[in-house]
C-alpha cells in the first residue's frame, strides 16, 4: 500500500457534517472533543448527536446547503447524496470525506490523542481504523500527564527568544523515564508480588546487589541490561550516592529502570533516600512493596514473632547506622518482658551486640536465633542464646537476621510436631 497522503493541521476550519445516525455520531464526537466548529444537516437525528453541537439543521440535504463550506463529511450512507457531492466537487474546491468509502475521500479522520498542546494523530490510510486507534492509545500512554503545563512553559520561553534544544531533550527524557524501587522480598520468586514480577519483566535496566537471589535474577529478560551495584561487606562496593547517580544516569536516557531491593524498600532499605533524590529532579518514581524479612523470615523459620504466652509486641531494628557505624541502643529492649526484637544487618555486629547485652545485664540464657537465607534452598535456622551467639554466628551466610525473645523456644516445639 503506497501512502501518498500529507498529514496537515487546518486552522479555523468550517466543516459541514451531513447525516445524523450512528456513523455521523462518531465523527461528530471526534469534532466536538477537539473543539472544532461544525454544522450538522440531517432529517433524522440520533439523540446523542444533539449533545455534540448546537449548530444543527434538521432537514433533507440540498446542494445549496454547502454554501461556503470547504470541508464536507458525508456520513449518510446514501448513494444519491454521495453522487451529488462527487458531481459538485468537479466544479468546486472542496475537501470531501465519504465515510467508509476511502476511494472517494480527499482526507481521512485520524485517531487522535486527547486535545491539548501536544496531540498525536494516527492514520492507517483508511485501511483499519481499529489499528489506528490501537496505536493511538499506545502513543497516549507515552505522553506525560503534566505535558500541557510543560509546553506552556516552553511557549513562554520561545516567546522570549529562548530555544534550548538539548536541554529540552534532556527534560523530555526525564519525563519519559520511569524508575521503580522494587521490593524483592526474601529471594523466593514465588513471594514476589505480581506487580514486582510484571515490572521486572518490563523494564530496560535493573540495578541489583548481592542480596538479590539468583532465582530472581533468572526471571530478568535476556535483553534487559543488568547492572551490579555491590554493597557487600568486605568487597569494593558502590556508595549510596554512587547508586543514586547511576539510577539518575539511566533515567536521563529516558529508560524504565528498576532498582531491585531486598525485602521492602522502606524497611532499612534506603529506599526513601533514593525516592527523594529522584523526585527532586523530577523523575517519575514508584515504590513497589516487598515482603520484609523482619516479619517473614521468623515465620519461615517456625518462630512466631508474637504469641500470647511468649510475646505480645515486637520491634524491628538495624544494627547499622549511616556511615557503617554500629547501633546497639536497641539492646535495652531485651529487658522487656513478652517482647520480641528482630535485628536486621546484625550478623557482622554480633560481638558488639553481645558485649552491650552483658554490659546492661542481659542474662546469658536469653533466647535468640540466627536465620540465614530465609525462603531459599539453603535456609538455615540456628536457635541459640546470648552466651553462644558469637560462637554460633561464625561462618553463617548472609543475608541473615537475628531474633531475640522467648518466642525462639517455640521453634523447638513446632519442629518436634512437624
Amino acid at each position: 500500500m503506497k501512502n501518498k497522503t500529507l498529514p496537515i493541521l487546518l486552522k479555523n476550519q468550517k466543516i459541514l457534517l451531513i447525516g445524523g445516525g450512528n456513523v455521523a455520531l462518531q465523527k461528530a464526537q471526534v469534532l466536538s472533543e477537539n473543539e472544532i466548529d461544525f454544522k450538522i444537516i440531517s432529517k433524522e437525528l440520533n439523540e446523542e448527536i444533539l449533545k455534540t453541537t448546537s449548530n444543527i439543521e434538521q432537514k433533507e440535504f440540498e446542494q445549496k446547503d454547502i454554501e461556503d463550506y470547504e470541508i464536507i463529511i458525508d456520513a449518510t450512507g446514501n448513494e444519491r447524496v454521495t453522487n451529488e457531492l462527487l458531481e459538485y466537487k468537479k466544479t468546486h474546491s472542496i475537501l470531501l470525506n465519504v465515510v467508509d468509502k476511502p476511494l472517494y475521500c480527499d482526507f481521512y479522520f485520524m485517531a487522535l490523542t486527547k486535545n491539548r498542546p501536544l496531540q498525536i494523530a494516527v492514520s492507517s490510510n483508511g485501511a483499519s481504523p481499529t489499528a489506528a486507534k490501537y496505536f493511538r492509545d499506545e502513543c497516549e500512554a507515552m505522553i506525560p500527564k503534566d505535558i500541557t503545563k510543560y509546553l506552556e512553559q516552553k511557549q513562554m520561553q520561545r516567546d522570549n527568544g529562548v530555544i534550548e534544544v538539548e536541554k529540552t531533550k534532556d527534560e523530555l527524557n526525564l519525563k519519559k523515564a520511569r524508575v521503580y524501587l522494587v521490593g524483592c522480598g526474601l529471594g523466593d520468586v514465588e513471594l514476589l508480588t505480581l506487580k514486582a514480577y510484571r515490572i521486572i519483566k518490563g523494564v530496560d535496566v535493573v540495578l541489583y546487589d548481592h542480596l538479590i537471589s539468583d532465582e530472581i535474577m533468572e526471571i530478568v529478560p535476556e535483553g534487559t541490561q543488568k547492572v551490579y551495584v555491590g554493597k557487600q561487606k568486605g568487597y569494593h562496593s558502590k556508595s549510596q550516592e554512587e547508586i543514586n547517580a547511576l539510577i539518575i544516569e539511566y533515567a536521563k536516557k529516558g529508560l524504565k529502570v528498576a532498582r531491585l531491593k531486598s525485602g521492602d524498600p522502606f524497611v532499612f532499605g534506603r529506599g526513601a533516600e533514593e525516592l527523594l533524590e529522584l523526585l527532586e529532579i523530577g523523575v517519575k518514581t514508584e515504590v513497589v512493596p516487598g515482603i520484609s524479612s523482619s516479619i517473614s523470615a521468623p515465620l519461615l523459620a517456625d518462630i512466631p514473632i508474637t504469641s500470647r504466652e511468649y510475646s505480645s509486641s515486637f520491634s524491628v531494628v538495624s544494627a547499622h547506622l549511616r556511615g557503617n557505624s554500629v547501633n546497639v541502643d536497641w539492646v535495652e529492649l531485651l529487658k522487656r518482658e513478652h517482647h520480641t526484637v528482630v535485628v536486621l544487618m546484625g550478623l557482622s555486629r554480633v560481638e558488639e551486640i553481645v558485649q552491650e547485652a552483658k554490659k546492661i545485664g542481659i542474662a546469658d540464657s536469653h533466647e535468640c536465633a540466627i536465620i540465614s537465607n530465609a525462603s531459599r534452598k539453603n535456609q538455615q535456622v540456628i536457635p541459640t542464646t546470648i552466651k553462644d551467639l558469637q560462637k554460633d554466628s561464625v561462618d553463617v551466610e548472609r543475608p541473615a537476621i537475628l531474633v531475640f525473645g522467648d518466642v525462639v523456644k517455640l521453634n523447638k516445639k513446632i519442629m518436634e510436631l512437624r
